[in-house]
């Protein structure tokens, strides 16, 4: 059902902690133009937690606004059951192509209370789901064992595998095949994914960088691996801002010297300031200083 390049996008705020739709449009366009193949709001990095339900909404339909009939996908990320399945039912009410998936990441559910809660709130919305796996983030471990409890279930659709251990996808295809449409979540092990058989990225730099992500994954997809290795290369140390505490101000911060965007945040997160803001903006001029060529695709 689903493949290629699908941004978790961030969520844009003014200077009095309101939604930017207008800015919000402007770089959700940037990504559709680079060619993104769908879009993901109100994640981790969209700082989902820390808006509210009607704001999601809000963001979903911004996102479905510049999408030209590509999938959007709300993230369900909510610490109760109760709340993710009433929410699950106004994402399909609102016209939400899918959902991205939490179990829970307040209460580290065990692996029966994970599948009830996956299952109650796919119900609820009768959306295609993808699962989001993030032991790491969320202390949850969405194993083959629990996977295998809800492949006889159609509306479990597609997997972010996103665990820290590239051997998982591997692991996933020899067990399901083709069953799960399978997407890699962290962007500093995507090309070892994508080249071991994830049929897609949900990517974080692309926001910021969105024409060589989305080259890095058609070059694989044709087989052009050394091509694909050479622009991951150099991606690789802005790729491994994805891979912190500080993520969301990270990319902000990339954005902005990119795209020309702000790297406002919601409280309790502020953005980068003294010498990690500078270490992080070394690591994204030196980036932009050095870019590659991009080879015709």
């Amino acid at each position: 059902m689903w493949a290629g390049i699908f941004p978790a996008v961030t969520s844009k705020f003014t200077k009095d902690d309101n939604l930017d739709h207008a800015e919000m449009e402007r770089c959700f366009s940037l990504l559709m133009d680079a060619g993104c193949d769908g879009l993901i709001v109100a994640g981790s990095l969209g700082e989902g937690p820390m808006l509210s339900h009607d704001e999601k909404l809000e963001v979903l339909e911004t996102a479905k606004r510049v999408a030209n009939g590509k999938p959007v996908l709300l993230t369900i990320n909510e610490a109760a059951t109760r709340e993710g399945a009433a929410l699950a039912k106004r994402a399909a009410r609102a016209g939400a192509n899918g959902l991205m998936l939490v179990p829970s990441p307040i209460y580290h559910t065990d692996p029966e209370e994970t599948v009830t809660t996956l299952k109650a709130v796919a119900a609820a919305g009768e959306l295609p789901v993808m699962i989001y796996s993030n032991r790491i983030a969320y202390r949850v471990d969405v194993t083959n064992e629990i996977l295998g409890e809800l492949a006889s279930d159609d509306l479990f659709v597609a997997i972010k595998e996103s665990s820290d251990d590239v051997r998982r996808t591997t692991d996933i295809i020899n067990t399901f095949g083709t069953r799960f449409d399978l997407f890699t979540g962290v962007d500093n092990l995507a090309f070892e994914a994508l080249t071991a058989g994830a049929i897609g990225w949900v990517a974080g730099l692309v926001t910021a960088f969105p024409k060589e992500t989305v080259a890095i994954y058609k070059l694989v997809q044709a087989g052009r691996y050394e091509e694909a290795l050479r622009i991951y290369r150099w991606f690789r140390p802005l790729l491994d801002l994805d891979v912190s505490t500080y993520l969301v101000q990270n990319i902000k911060l990339a954005e902005v010297l990119e795209i020309g965007t702000n790297d406002r945040v919601r409280l309790p997160r502020q953005p980068l300031r003294g010498a990690r803001r500078e270490a992080v903006e070394q690591i994204v001029r030196n980036a932009i200083a050095s870019r590659p060529t991009l080879p015709v695709l």
